[in-house]
């Protein structure tokens, strides 16, 4: 008799498990993953944004840095840090390397940084030097994970060029720097983010071929908080 007691009230205990834990992981305010949250002693997750137009914003009005700020919510706090035209190579035209903003970045000591470089050295003035892309990428996650803060380092897979392309970007040339950056991934231990699949098949989200509207920004944000949270995250 006992027995045939004890069966229900442990199915009852374990579906009010079930229901407090859905309760509490549908939230308004994502946490860190594990692996960041780790190192953030004072409970806020500090992200750097790195990048070129794209991440500041050219062609949309709400850039998907100040879209992942909400997306997050309070316990993380997002910086842009992106500078239109600016290329990841050391000898590009426009680099990244001499910007304020680069210290800037480091300044910030981030937990967390996501790397978003390489459209603007597709140009044909800039692919002239693409055989150093895999030194000065490889440079620049190091110069960022030596930080005090020792933060975790995210590379991005940049949004897809649509044919014709524009302004000297191609796809053709950012077709050769993917696996490049997957390489650098796998070797510095660094996340990926997948920006180019998340917008491969939406090119009326980025009118001039290049820049994502602030629809395609949100897409984007999406797939970073996902990546930095580990689970979907619900746009506000």
């Amino acid at each position: 008799m006992n027995s045939l007691i004890k069966a229900p009230l442990l199915s009852f205990a374990l579906i009010v498990s079930i229901l407090s834990a859905d309760a509490q992981t549908n939230t308004t305010t994502s946490s860190p993953s594990s692996v960041i949250s780790a190192a953030v002693p004072n409970g806020i997750t500090r992200v750097a944004c790195v990048g070129d137009s794209i991440t500041a914003g050219a062609g949309s009005k709400n850039p998907y840095p100040a879209q992942l700020q909400g997306m997050l919510g309070d316990k993380w706090l997002v910086k842009n840090f992106g500078v239109s035209g600016r290329t990841l190579l050391k000898k590009g035209d426009h680099s990244y390397w001499i910007e304020k903003a680069f210290q800037n970045a480091k300044d910030f000591q981030p937990n967390v940084v996501i790397i978003m470089l390489g459209t603007n050295d597709t140009k044909p003035q800039n692919w002239a030097h693409h055989d150093e892309f895999y030194a000065d990428y490889k440079e620049l996650v190091e110069t960022f994970k030596n930080l005090d803060s020792k933060p975790k380092i995210f590379l991005v897979r940049p949004t897809p060029v649509f044919s014709p392309g524009n302004y000297g970007i191609n796809e053709k040339n950012l077709d050769v720097e993917i696996p490049i950056i997957n390489q650098i991934a796998t070797e510095e231990q660094a996340g990926i983010i997948d920006f180019h699949v998340a917008l491969n098949t939406k090119p009326k989200l980025e009118p001039d071929h290049v820049h994502p509207n602030a629809d395609g920004d949100t897409i984007m944000a999406q797939t970073a908080a996902d990546a930095l949270t580990g689970k979907t995250v619900t746009p506000p």
